[in-house]
């Protein structure tokens, strides 16, 4: 009939209100631990003096990505689940679809500097200092920034193009951009153009930039002579390792993909484990996996 759509109705999950209710505390308590695990890195590395170094810069911009990245999806799921807000207007629609895109791609930029980074102090221990300086590790977590919110302004311009004629309720508890591309009633055949080559640029180039990192740092473990030397070289790379495995398996099955065709129910549970389990699991893999955040942690409860 010609209207637009001007909102959007949220479905979040389906099932009973216990089930949902239930859906709430794990949401709540894992947004909870989630923030206070990430601001508790943070705070660790900006009072240890030990830690600040540019691994420990670069995994305090983590830590600060996953706390907004999980801002912007869980407090409104949680209405959504609840029943009290489960409309979006199409513009907060698109930014929030703008914003945790953005994240996401800076995660994956960070995620490639910190092998890079891990790379240098493994295969040139003696110039590492010189290498990674405090200039360039500033610039590279700067360039990951712009780089990742920078990628995505295209996608969201084109995304707030397309016309919404009906229907307008969109099977999850966020925007993201499958299910912006199943209500839309437009060609969006651009947007699923453009999702796939900034998806191609942004995930797949930043993992391979994280996989020859590896390749060359496993290389150098394999030519230590002994096992504590490789023990030790090992353990500074491998919970990063951990958090690089977790993060490109679901984000690859999500965006990465010629057409929008993946199952929305799927793509609601890669979701949830990539929104609100991940950011929860970064923290601790980094605290309970790092001996010197171990350590300085330790310290901090004793003082």
């Amino acid at each position: 009939n010609g209207t637009s759509v001007e909102e959007f109705i949220l479905l979040g999950f389906p099932g009973t209100r216990q089930f949902r209710v239930s859906f709430v505390v794990v949401f709540a308590l894992m947004y909870t631990l989630t923030v206070i695990g990430n601001a508790s890195i943070i705070a660790l590395v900006w009072r240890s003096s030990k830690l600040h170094t540019p691994m420990y810069f670069f995994l305090c911009n983590l830590s600060f990505l996953e706390i907004w990245y999980t801002t912007g999806v869980v407090p409104k799921a949680i209405g959504v689940m609840l029943g009290t807000s489960q409309t979006i207007s199409f513009s907060v629609c698109i930014l929030q679809l703008f914003f945790l895109l953005s994240l996401g791609s800076t995660e994956c930029f960070l995620l490639s500097v910190m092998a890079y980074d891990r790379y240098l102090a493994i295969c040139y221990p003696l110039r590492y200092c010189s290498l990674m300086s405090s200039v360039l590790s500033v610039r590279l977590a700067l360039s990951s920034w712009l780089g990742g919110f920078l990628a995505i302004s295209l996608l969201a311009f084109l995304t707030s193009r397309l016309t919404f004629c009906g229907p307008d309720v969109i099977n999850h508890f966020l925007c993201d951009i499958d299910s912006c591309l199943a209500l839309s009633c437009s060609d969006t055949r651009p947007v699923e153009l453009a999702t796939f080559l900034i998806s191609i640029i942004v995930v797949v180039a930043s993992c391979v930039v994280t996989l020859v990192s590896y390749m060359y740092i496993i290389s150098a473990i394999l030519r230590i002579q002994s096992a504590h030397g490789r023990k030790k070289a090992f353990s500074t790379c491998s919970a990063h390792l951990s958090v690089v495995t977790i993060w490109y398996g679901s984000t690859m099955f999500l965006y990465v993909k010629p057409s929008a065709q993946n199952s929305l129910d799927l793509n609601k549970i890669v979701n949830t484990f990539n929104t609100v389990v991940t950011p929860l699991l970064n923290s601790f893999i980094y605290t309970l996996r790092n001996r010197e955040v171990k350590l300085a942690l330790r310290q901090a409860f004793w003082k």
